[in-house]
């Protein structure tokens, strides 16, 4: 999965951004205290898609689910992988009640925000990203 998140980060112009070490992204997946989960896509045994979300919480809504990052590797794209990816991130977030599924898409993804025109989504141009790296 860690190699995906490399694939993405180069397809994001931004592969210097990736400092996250092999075990502390295992440990806090796998870990005694995961805080994310994922879903993967595989064909012939081999890890062609991941979709990675934590639980978010809302003061207004309560919790809902943030998915940090849905991919299928370029070579495999076309195939249905991404759709079966979201079709199971939505069915996990209404089978633990959560209050809905919240992300970010980099505006000149195209190909993304066609993806995720295809469920209704409801882009926010209001508010402002915020963030503090250490």
């Amino acid at each position: 999965m860690l190699e995906l998140v490399n694939e993405l980060a180069v397809y994001e112009r931004a592969p210097q951004e990736v400092t996250v070490s092999l075990s502390h992204f295992a440990d806090s997946g796998f870990g005694e205290n995961p805080v994310w989960w994922a879903f993967v896509a595989e064909e012939d045994g081999m890890i062609q898609g991941f979709a990675l979300y934590y639980i978010r919480y809302s003061t207004w809504k309560g919790q809902k689910m943030y998915l940090e990052d849905i991919l299928v590797t370029e070579a495999a794209r076309g195939r249905g992988l991404g759709a079966q990816l979201m079709e199971a991130l939505i069915n996990e977030a209404k089978e633990k009640n959560f209050k809905g599924i919240t992300w970010q898409v980099l505006n000149w993804n195209e190909p993304a925000l066609n993806f995720y025109r295809k469920y209704n989504t409801r882009f926010d141009d209001e508010w402002v990203n915020g963030m503090i790296d250490f």
